[in-house]
């Protein structure tokens, strides 16, 4: 049954929940390159991670921090959460807690932030749903394959056509049915295709087509994630993403053109987002970057004595 997210009242922080059932599709990966590209752009962010075994976005964000503070580096981190979940042996019980420690934790943060960054367990679980009810706005990461696209739908063997939804489309159809008696909105869905591959094959093809369909049917628009490469893996130990200065100092080895490409594909995503970011904040991001460009320049004494 899908929990009625009606956590006080309206936030003025913009929901951003990464989502999907399956492992493995890039959620942490695109949940940190959003909360840095939001940073980067002056808005006020808060990360929670749902997913208290696997903790990636919270390693993630620890190995930012530790490599800023180890290379003096003026990195963007946001402010980071970890809700638990509660192993006691009645499920009401547990629920009662996670939902304490999930609405604690949104109040604390939702009338003070631009935005909250929820990344989510890659299994069915009451804060996965608690979350997707809470959205504005629901990424949904998904490897560029038919194994992966069974988690939205499912397909005829012969002729690739739909011939159905998944469990988890229709959860994320509830939880917008949901919200839209709440407040009168509904979550702006958007499926992005991780691990591209950088060929053409009837494979993509048949995806595409696939998920056009489906978008159609479920009301998301799909758009182009992260190609497989191996510059994002290399990230993860210093908590860096593409959207940083890369240099040898920063990465510890000489970028090469892997890095400008991955920079490229994720501004494409960030802008097929199409995140409301202010225009305040734009400008505090670009003040930011001129002070930090200016703070190891010399003091250009003569100018005091003109």
């Amino acid at each position: 049954m899908l929990v009625q997210a009606n956590i006080g009242p309206r936030k003025s922080a913009h929901v951003v929940v990464v989502g999907n059932e399956k492992g493995g599709s890039g959620k942490s990966t695109t949940a940190i390159h959003v909360a840095i590209a939001l940073l980067k752009a002056g808005q006020k962010v808060a990360t929670i991670d749902l997913d208290s075994r696997q903790k990636s976005l919270t390693h993630y964000v620890q190995n930012r921090k530790l490599w800023a503070r180890r290379e003096k580096l003026p990195l963007e981190v946001p402010l980071h959460f970890c809700v638990a979940r509660a192993e006691g042996l009645r499920n009401d019980e547990n629920e009662n807690i996670e939902f304490t420690a999930f609405a604690e934790t949104i109040g604390s943060v939702e009338h003070t932030y631009d935005f909250v960054v929820i990344d989510t367990p890659g299994s069915d679980c009451y804060l996965m749903r608690l979350a997707h009810a809470m959205a504005d706005t629901l990424i949904t990461p998904l490897n560029d394959s038919f194994v992966d696209f069974d988690v939205l739908g499912t397909v005829d063997p012969q002729t690739y056509s739909l011939t159905g939804t998944s469990h988890y489309s229709e959860m994320v159809r509830d939880a917008r049915r949901q919200r839209r008696k709440v407040d009168q909105e509904a979550a702006d869905w958007i499926v992005v295709r991780n691990r591209l591959s950088t060929l053409g094959s009837r494979n993509k093809r048949l995806l595409s087509e696939g998920l056009q369909a489906l978008g159609l049917q479920l009301g998301f628009r799909a758009t182009d994630g992260f190609s497989e490469r191996v510059v994002y893996r290399e990230f993860f130990p210093r908590g860096l993403t593409a959207l940083d200065d890369i240099d040898e100092t920063t990465l510890g080895t000489r970028p090469n053109m892997s890095h400008v490409t991955a920079r490229e594909e994720v501004q494409r995503l960030l802008r097929a987002l199409m995140l409301p970011v202010d225009e305040k904040g734009r400008r505090r991001a670009a003040a930011r970057a001129e002070w930090f460009n200016s703070a190891h320049k010399p003091l250009e004494v003569q100018d005091l004595f003109d």
